[in-house]
């Protein structure tokens, strides 16, 4: 009997070692004593129960209340057309509403956002554009996501910032031996246990090097909060049972993002314009802090009298450039300074200082800790850059389109002779001839019935005979009774099969010449690659649910059609 009790108390010893060797390094508390004015710290990409997540909107402001936040960016999922909360206090954390918006090349999320007079969706190149148009700024949501639906693919458009990481998407790679460790250790050491699960986004940080050699792009580290994990196979945020872990206070241990030059002031709507402009001038750093915290960072450079931040842009005016980090980083940490993507020198403890050549480059600073997971580790702190001797840009300027030298009239002027419409089953339209300013033009009524599920549509179709085979655009002036978007569509053959390209365009009701290539036309249906104009069909001008509520209606004048070269 002696002898069991032995053996039975070795083996819990033993499962006792066992475990604790499983446990992750909790958190290292660092000292705050010198914590300079203007910065402020909180999080981004958070979901509530008003799309995927758990909670209210007062639910996620108290538990960032009690993980020392003071600012919530949330993100829940949507087209732009619902009113966003305007910027308040709750639980003293300021709540600022944002959008999330699935766009045919990923995620976007969409920062200091007004209510949209038509639904965000497409082709993400459209997105980003309508985002702009109101003011607001486009930040590619997980774009190195292991699930291919939200893995981001359209890098060659206007982005103005991006995730270098996205929590949620972190654990998704991980093999089952380390999910089952997690789910050991959660219950006992949570902030550490979720910050084991992150990994070095290696791909994603070299996308964003060589996007700020050609123009300013924010990074920042998201938390992409929801609460919830299902309990059935497939999507973890899919309808159904569910368990709110990991909560949105531990998530929010877990990484924060911290803006600098920001004075709060108490009030919701200028205190929400600070953050949101410091987060577009790349004021920030990210920080994993379920390794270490609250951090202190000061990233600067200078050259003669000239001083800049990371975001900024600074001048040359010396023989040299003089770089500095000072960190508040535990014992065994190693500062990284980079240049245009390549580390060019380093540093152990609290402090790196560096002389760089006059030369033009983008810097960026890392802080690596010793002890930090992942294969390869995740930084622990990750600066924005500073842009010496460019200048910087937020968006790449569009080419300018060749004119044209020899054109095909569609219509302009008379009635309209072998056009065309076509409508879902429970969609309205009609198309009338009415005066212009010296003639006629084209005017097409609408109203989109039926569900999303019925994929309601109206379309101009213009007479198939008219089509000449060696045209590369479509140029014509219209106007909208409200704004808008439209699809331009070519069709291959008739509608049997859908074999269809296209491109969107905005209107107003301003009217305007708009020239839409067939290079720059995406693929719809069965269709791949680029249209052939020599086996086009039909030209459509389409409305539909991409960028159009069911039950909606409107109105759109246009005129001067042609084909050109």
């Amino acid at each position: 009997m002696r002898a069991r009790r032995w053996w039975a108390a070795a083996i819990l010893c033993a499962c006792g070692v066992s475990w604790y060797w499983l446990l992750p390094r909790a958190p290292v508390v660092l000292p705050t004593r010198a914590v300079p004015n203007g910065l402020v710290r909180g999080v981004v990409h958070v979901h509530t129960r008003r799309s995927d997540g758990t909670g209210t909107v007062d639910d996620v402001a108290a538990a960032a209340a009690r993980a020392g936040l003071q600012f919530v960016i949330f993100t829940d999922h949507g087209d732009g057309t619902r009113q966003g909360e305007a910027p308040a206090y709750r639980s003293g954390v300021l709540c600022i509403d944002a959008v999330e918006v699935s766009t045919e090349g990923g995620h976007v999320l969409a920062l200091g956002l007004p209510q949209m007079p038509y639904p965000l969706g497409g082709e993400a190149r459209d997105v980003l554009a309508d985002i702009h148009r109101m003011g607001a700024m486009g930040f590619a949501a997980h774009p190195s996501s292991d699930r291919h639906s939200l893995r981001w693919s359209e890098w060659g458009t206007a982005l103005d910032g991006l995730e270098w990481l996205n929590a949620d998407s972190e654990w998704r790679d991980e093999d089952w031996p380390t999910l089952a460790r997690a789910l050991l250790t959660y219950p006992f050491r949570r902030t550490a246990t979720l910050a084991g699960l992150l990994d070095r986004p290696a791909e994603t940080l070299q996308r964003w090097d060589d996007l700020t050699r050609r123009r300013q792009v924010v990074a920042l580290a998201a938390v992409d909060a929801h609460a919830r994990l299902s309990l059935t196979a497939g999507d973890p945020y899919r309808a159904g049972p569910a368990v709110h872990v990991p909560s949105y206070e531990q998530m929010f241990r877990a990484m924060s993002v911290t803006v600098s030059h920001v004075q709060l002031s108490g009030v919701g709507q200028e205190d929400a314009r600070a953050v949101l402009e410091a987060i577009r001038r790349g004021h920030l750093y990210s920080t994993i802090d379920g390794l270490a915290g609250p951090a202190v960072f000061r990233f600067s450079a200078m050259s003669g009298g000239n001083r800049a931040e990371g975001g900024d842009r600074l001048a040359i005016a010396g023989s040299s450039v003089e770089v500095g980090v000072e960190t508040n980083a535990p014992a065994g940490a190693r500062i990284v300074l980079v240049k245009d993507g390549a580390e060019i020198t380093s540093s152990s403890g609290p402090m790196l200082t560096y002389a760089a050549p006059a030369t033009p480059g983008v810097y960026r600073a890392e802080v690596q800790l010793a002890t930090a997971p992942g294969d390869p580790p995740v930084p622990w702190v990750v600066s924005n850059p500073i842009y010496v001797g460019m200048d910087v840009v937020a968006t790449e300027p569009d080419a300018v389109p060749p004119q044209s030298v020899a054109v095909a009239p569609v219509y302009q002027d008379g009635p309209a002779v072998g056009w065309q419409v076509e409508r879902s089953p429970r969609s309205l339209v009609e198309l009338d001839v009415v005066p212009s300013v010296g003639g006629t033009q084209l005017s097409l009524r609408y109203g989109l019935g039926g569900t999303v599920s019925e994929r309601p549509y109206v379309a101009l179709v213009a007479p198939a005979s008219l089509a000449p085979s060696d045209f590369d655009r479509l140029i014509f002036t219209i106007r909208a009774l409200r704004p808008m978007r439209l699809s331009v569509q070519v069709r291959a053959s008739g509608q049997a099969q859908d074999v269809r390209w296209r491109r969107s365009v905005y209107l107003d009701d301003t009217p305007r010449t708009i020239a839409v290539f067939l290079d720059d036309m995406t693929p719809v249906g069965q269709a791949a690659g680029r249209p052939v104009p020599s086996g086009i069909h039909d030209v459509l001008f389409v409305v539909d649910t991409v960028n159009a509520a069911p039950g909606s209606s409107g109105q759109i004048w246009i005129d001067d059609i042609k084909y050109a070269r």
